[in-house]
């Protein structure tokens, strides 16, 4: 696989360079299509990739963790350019600006190298829901890549890019991971903008990344984090603190250990619990019965009929042209009415509950990530029955509001993979990184990684290193005005004075108190920016402070005069346009001294 790791010490030694690898992954890519045809959806000019290799080549890496590393992105995330058609051709669009995580990859130095695979519109487990073909197992041709990130988890394992994006609202960032045998990380919730994506169920959707070891997942999950106000289930991360040397997992108790009869895999995940007892866990059985109907809301009650509110237009007009299974799916999504939706968002909000008390009896979950792999011709008869199967343990997580980290546990007699799933609350992501990567490492030496390299011992990233955000203010918080106290009060660090870009226009707020500006971008306006500070703060602290932002005003994105983005103020235009226009003044304390 093309570990990150790897990447960049070729880089850094002079054995590499970004277009040196850009021509190696192509004819990787190019190679792999005569095994399997069906892994990508599009692929980026080999002309542009050199060019934004060229421009890499011209910068110093010492500034971009991710210099120079190949990336996928699942064909449900935009980036600018290429065709997102949600594996629907009659869907597809061209977007002018790609996803926010994206961006935020490409500014780290990432290079998208194309879109992946999936199952149509993400509804799907087995990966076989797609008018572009069905990806295969790495392992075997006969079996799943599982879904509905199937593209995505076949092109990192078959060391095509070293990572690559998914998406997941039952399972579809781990059940891949499982059955290609590598890391499958699920954020928790909001932690990683959606904004770029199209919808399967809004409210629960994670973008998920597929990397060949922990390590590498964790580093990319850190550098696409941002809390976004764009997106209504973003939402920045308060970290947990890191699990201790001794710490209890919840396991499933003998009745509950479901395998459809795969007594290898049972054994497997006996031996997942040994490898985690040894690592100085301990084991506590939990009640399955709570998450298992966690699990059955996802498709029978409200998050069904959410799924068909994405596209409900398009699905109306356009259904003849879907994959006839997922066209089945959202045509059942009508028989709920509003009364079915709000029971089922009740039952919802009082299986959390449950949850919140199981917390109390153990740190984190280890459980199968799904009972067993599925042939394709398992799937071709049975393909709404093959399709459950899969989510078995899955499906309740984002309903529950968890994170989650698949990782390899081992290969049966087949040469086929196993794989297991730590699960814990939201925000303990970097907790349950520490853990998974030290599972990975131990387990590598007692279950075999025979198929893949084993993963370099890399230690994850501080936590300081993404938990500090930058935040530009314009107005009242600035410093020596009435409200720089409550930047105070945070702890925040002054890092610099600097500029918007030139498309910023400011205007004095009528009736407020103490008086304040608004900014709003417009586009194509051309003046000279507008004063700004920068400050840094802590995740948590910038939670608080942002929380006590009153209407108009918000946070978003600001893009500064030398074209670094930062969070900052922003202003509802049609608010903002109710004052005075004082852009001319360049910036809020200009105009207060002429007041």
């Amino acid at each position: 696989m093309l570990q990150i790791r790897d990447v960049l010490d070729a880089y850094r030694s002079g054995a590499l360079r970004p277009s040196a690898l850009v021509g190696i992954v192509y004819e990787r890519i190019t190679a792999y299509a005569q095994k399997d045809p069906a892994v990508w959806i599009s692929v980026a000019p080999l002309e542009h990739l050199l060019e934004r290799a060229a421009f890499l080549e011209s910068r110093s890496m010492d500034a971009l963790p991710l210099y120079g590393v190949p990336f996928a992105v699942k064909d449900n995330i935009d980036v600018a350019g290429l065709p997102t058609t949600a594996a629907c051709p009659a869907f597809a669009y061209t977007p002018a600006v790609s996803a926010e995580v994206v961006q935020r990859l490409e500014a780290a130095g990432a290079i998208v190298i194309g879109k992946t695979n999936l199952d149509q519109f993400a509804t799907g487990l087995v990966g076989t829901r797609s008018p572009y073909g069905a990806p295969h197992c790495v392992f075997d041709s006969r079996y799943v890549s599982g879904g509905s990130s199937s593209g995505s988890a076949v092109a990192v394992a078959a060391g095509l890019v070293s990572f690559a994006l998914g998406t997941d609202t039952a399972g579809s960032g781990r059940v891949p991971a499982a059955f290609n045998n590598i890391v499958g990380l699920k954020p928790s919730r909001g932690v990683l903008s959606n904004q770029g994506v199209v919808p399967a169920c809004k409210s629960l959707d994670c973008i998920s990344i597929f990397a060949g070891s922990v390590a590498d997942a964790a580093l990319v999950e850190r550098k696409a984090a941002s809390w976004d106000p764009r997106t209504p289930y973003s939402r920045p991360m308060v970290p947990r603190p890191a699990l201790g040397e001794s710490f209890r997992f919840g396991i499933l108790a003998p009745q509950d250990r479901f395998f459809d009869n795969d007594t290898e895999n049972a054994d497997l995940y006996e031996q997942a619990v040994r490898n985690m007892e040894a690592l100085g866990g301990t084991p506590v059985e939990l009640d399955y019965a709570p998450l298992r109907e966690a699990a059955e809301l996802l498709y029978n009650g409200p998050f069904v009929v959410e799924r068909i509110t994405a596209i409900e237009e398009f699905h109306r007009r356009h259904a003849a042209e879907m994959d006839p299974t997922v066209a089945s799916i959202y045509d059942n999504a009508r028989r709920y009415g509003a009364t079915d939706v709000f029971r089922g968002l009740y039952r919802q909000r009082e299986l959390q509950q449950v949850a919140t008390q199981m917390w109390r009896q153990f740190d984190v979950m280890l459980l199968p990530t799904a009972p067993r792999i599925v042939s394709r011709a398992e799937v071709k008869a049975e393909p709404i029955a093959a399709n459950s199967l899969l989510g078995t343990y899955t499906n309740f997580v984002n309903i529950l509001d968890m994170s989650a980290c698949a990782v390899p546990a081992g290969f049966r007699g087949n040469g086929l993979p196993f794989g297991v799933t730590l699960i814990a609350p939201a925000n303990a992501d970097y907790a349950l990184a520490d853990l998974a990567q030290r599972y990975q490492m131990a387990g590598d030496d007692t279950i075999g990684m025979a198929r893949h390299e084993k993963p370099h011992p890399v230690s994850l990233p501080p936590h300081e290193e993404t938990d500090r955000v930058l935040l530009a203010v314009v107005g009242a918080h600035l410093r020596g005005l009435p409200l720089h106290f409550q930047l105070e009060r945070e702890n925040a660090v002054f890092r610099r004075a600097a500029r918007t870009a030139p498309d910023y226009r400011l205007f004095a707020l009528p009736d407020s108190t103490p008086p304040k500006p608004g900014m709003f971008r417009q586009a194509g306006f051309a003046g000279a920016g507008l004063e700004v500070e920068i400050y840094e703060l802590s995740a948590a602290a910038f939670g608080r402070f942002v929380a006590s932002i009153p209407q108009p005003m918000a946070i978003g994105r600001i893009t500064l005069a030398d074209g670094e983005e930062v969070d900052g103020f922003l202003c509802a235009e049609a608010a903002a346009r109710n004052g005075r226009d004082i852009t001319a003044f360049g910036g809020w304390k200009n105009y207060l001294d002429t007041m």
